[in-house]
């Protein structure tokens, strides 16, 4: 803070803070991590899937065939897991939470302390400096003479940063774009602006998932199928098929339940949030669920340098004349006062800091750094102490060219180069309006370099996304050439290097052609980082933006995925989808696996559940318009789908899978589902035709018949199982291998074959249903063959 803001505050008492606690006078949001345990357990109970099964029970308990209600069993299991796994995501989000929560300082006793911001309570004073997010609501009592001002776009939508002055309201859920403040706390907890406005929000929203919507679409599709092919079913189950009404209950119930695709929106949950729990384990934590899913989309990156190719660590390399000489001592005595003086430092200033000897602070006015502008200072009388960039600081004339030069030299060396120097005069705060083009020229220049390393796993975050054919853009306040001096050291990849002073003013086309074009870009202003990913929109890649600090956020606004550093920026961290807590850029590549596996993995298993239901209803509505009995019981249809479709979908749903996404999900699945539904379906009910003993023949030989069409369609299901697990590592194999043992099982143990009312016991039969199950398997190849190569030729 100035000299102008050296008011005394001392903020409240520790007696006060106990008295405001007591009273319940803290910043305590009632509203927790996503829905409620009783939200949860509501939303997977509940269901439309859940109620049709439950009614199918009931009605099939009334025949006295327990077991053939054993479907039942599938409403508790599926509401048993899908509690469990969004227990799970809630308890990993609600830790991640407050290792990444906002720690604002406030005065208590004279004293500046860090507290968690639950511990913020009515009238504690809070300081603000760039950057920081604004926890509560409250009014300013100081700011700085250089100025002060927010973004408070997430609550208004308008881009563009406001001013704030003493007595003006500050909103919770906005952030500090400038200068530094104290503000007096007014509304906290649950009356705070931003707490009301997410009081109906939730981790665990879907709305804008491309995945859901098209499950969404096959959901409708398949609703309005069933009620008509539920109706008929009914009416010909018990009014003509010609057998007696238990058998009709039964025949009913085993036709309509294997077309509700019981499992498909309870598999896409349990993966998303199985997603969440396996990212909190690299400690990222997702505001978004969504964000799983386009990570695994992204098709570039854009990346700052510093704190991800670079470490946040910085060391003061020299200070220097303009030809590379060392300075005198008071030079660098007077660098120090001056970073000294500043109240918000970044890591450039306190590597500075501390190679300097307890230096004292000038007396003037700070004029705090800002990304526009390119360089920091402090005003005194008469004059100004500056430092800042040497490229913007240094204009183009004789006496500056010597230090340009040696600049650049320093700066192709990987070094990090900055201008120290006096200018005479006042000069204007961040909030004048000017940017670089007018910023002041040093005539006596002195050059400080810092040295920048190297993250270790640079090169191996790189190597994979160059590896995934994602596009890298590295953006950077920093001077070009220093920028892609330090990224060659950490991949093999052609650098462009581009100055972004010279993209001002382009017209778009030029723009968009020269970002496609270039990899590094040097000297970004943070409404040109925005402009960055809109171009690469209009180009129509899916961009990941990752930065730590407040000149990042616009940019991780605009990107399909913002990904914050948690030990950046307060600001970044509230705006972005996904942080990570570690601050480590190389857990990039394990959270695009996550979300490749998350995309991947539900595709594999809404082939599975949608075929079963396009073979359902095909059955369904044949042996609706013939008039005969359905082939199975409703406990056929349920151990059908442990092996083929429940167990395998489950382990498939969760198991490795770094394929990239492509575009046209509905499209490649109903191109697998539908054929093999109707093939399966319609090779099943054929099969039932010929073999139908009728309504009038004995029990037990309408019982072998339906055995044998089960055992046809079984097979058929396992190799639509097998199609959909490839490629065909060793544990699909073996998931393969268990699948076939457990109907072998069932088909030959005879306790177990009695339990479930298979009735194997006519040789011809049997063999007959495994030639045809085998036959329509070649048939099911071949037809996915031919639309798979179909499909890439389009």
């Amino acid at each position: 803070m100035d000299r102008a803001t050296q008011v005394p505050l001392t903020g409240l008492t520790g007696a006060e803070v106990s008295r405001r606690v007591a009273q319940g006078l803290t910043n305590t949001v009632t509203r927790g991590t996503g829905r409620s345990v009783g939200q949860i357990v509501r939303a997977n109970v509940f269901t439309r899937v859940n109620a049709i099964l439950g009614v199918m029970c009931v009605i099939v308990l009334s025949t006295g065939s327990w077991i053939n209600a054993a479907f039942g069993l599938l409403i508790i299991a599926n509401s048993a897991v899908g509690v469990v796994q969004e227990l799970r995501a809630k308890r990993t989000l609600a830790n991640l939470r407050i290792v990444g929560e906002t720690r604002p300082t406030v005065l208590r006793d004279g004293e500046r302390i860090t507290v968690h911001q639950s511990e913020v309570v009515v009238d504690d004073l809070i300081v603000l400096r760039s950057g920081d997010e604004i926890v509560v609501d409250g009014t300013l009592l100081l700011v700085a003479e250089s100025g002060f001002a927010v973004d408070e776009s997430q609550l208004t939508g308008e881009p563009d940063p406001v001013t704030k002055g003493i007595g003006d309201e500050v909103l919770s859920g906005s952030f500090v774009t400038g200068g530094t403040a104290v503000f007096r706390a007014v509304k906290v907890g649950d009356d705070a602006y931003a707490a009301r406005l997410a009081a109906e929000a939730s981790e665990f929203s879907l709305t804008d998932s491309v995945l859901m919507s098209g499950i969404n679409s096959i959901l409708r599709v398949i609703t309005w199928l069933l009620i008509p092919t539920g109706v008929l079913t009914i009416w010909t189950q018990l009014v003509r098929s010609g057998t007696g009404l238990r058998e009709s209950i039964l025949s009913m119930a085993a036709a309509i339940v294997p077309m509700v695709p019981e499992g498909l929106v309870l598999m896409t949950s349990i993966a998303f949030a199985a997603g969440v729990v396996r990212l909190g384990k690299y400690k990222a934590l997702v505001n978004e669920l969504v964000a799983i899913e386009g990570l695994a989309r992204v098709d570039t990156v854009c990346t700052d340098k510093t704190g991800t190719l670079t470490t946040n660590e910085m060391g003061l390399d020299g200070v220097y004349t303009a030809d590379g000489a060392p300075v005198p001592a008071e030079v660098r005595e007077m660098l120090g006062r001056l970073v000294a003086t500043q109240e918000d430092r970044n890591a450039t200033s306190e590597a500075i800091l501390a190679a300097s000897d307890a230096p004292a602070p000038l007396d003037g006015t700070e004029i705090p750094f800002n990304s526009r502008w390119k360089y920091s200072g402090v005003q005194c009388d008469g004059h100004a102490w500056i430092l800042g960039a040497p490229d913007v600081l240094l204009a183009d004339g004789r006496d500056t060219a010597a230090a340009r030069e040696t600049a650049a030299a320093f700066g192709e060396r990987g070094l990090r180069v900055l201008a120290f120097g006096r200018v005479d005069g006042t000069l204007a705060g961040p909030d004048g309006g000017d940017g670089m083009a007018d910023a002041p020229s040093l005539e006596e220049p002195v050059l400080v370099t810092l040295g920048q390393q190297l993250r270790p796993d640079a090169r191996e975050t790189l190597d994979f996304f160059d590896a995934q054919r994602v596009d890298l853009k590295i953006i950077s306040g920093d001077n070009p050439d220093s920028v892609a001096a330090v990224a060659r050291g950490a991949t093999d990849r052609e650098l462009v290097a581009v100055d972004a002073r010279t993209l001002d003013g382009l017209p778009e086309p030029d723009f968009d052609a020269e970002v496609a074009r270039a990899n590094v870009f040097g000297r970004v202003r943070p409404e040109q980082k925005r402009q960055m990913v809109e171009s690469l929109h209009r180009a129509g890649r899916t961009v990941a933006m990752t930065g730590d600090g407040v000149n990042d956020v616009l940019a991780l606004k605009k990107a399909d995925i913002g990904v914050a550093m948690g030990a950046g920026a307060p600001a970044t961290r509230s705006v972005a989808q996904l942080v990570l807590l570690t601050n480590r850029f190389s857990a990039l590549p394990k959270v695009v696996g996550e979300g490749r596996r998350v995309i991947g993995n539900i595709e594999r298993v809404a082939n599975l559940f949608l075929t079963k239901t396009v073979y359902s209803v095909v059955l369904a509505l044949v042996v609706a318009v013939s008039g005969i009995s359905f082939p199975f019981q409703p406990i056929h249809v349920t151990i059908t789908g442990w092996f083929t479709i429940g167990i395998p979908a489950f382990i498939l749903a969760l198991a490795p899978n770094n394929e990239r996404p492509r575009d046209g999900f509905l499209h490649r699945v109903l191109s697998l589902a539908v054929p093999s539904g109707v093939l399966i379906g319609g090779i099943a009910v054929t099969m039932w035709l010929v073999v139908y003993p009728g309504a009038d023949a004995p029990g037990l030989e309408r019982a072998q018949a339906g055995t044998a069409v089960l055992l046809a369609l079984i097979v058929m299901g396992l190799w639509v199982l097998g199609i959909v697990a490839r490629p065909l590592v060793w544990w699909k194999l073996l998931l393969l291998a268990g699948c076939v043992a457990g109907y072998v099982v069932l088909f030959t143990v005879p306790f177990l074959r009695e339990l479930v009312l298979l009735e194997p016991g006519d040789p011809s039969l049997t063999t007959l249903g495994l030639a045809v199950g085998a036959g329509g398997a070649v048939l099911i190849e071949v037809v996915h063959r031919v639309v798979r190569a179909w499909g890439r030729r389009k």
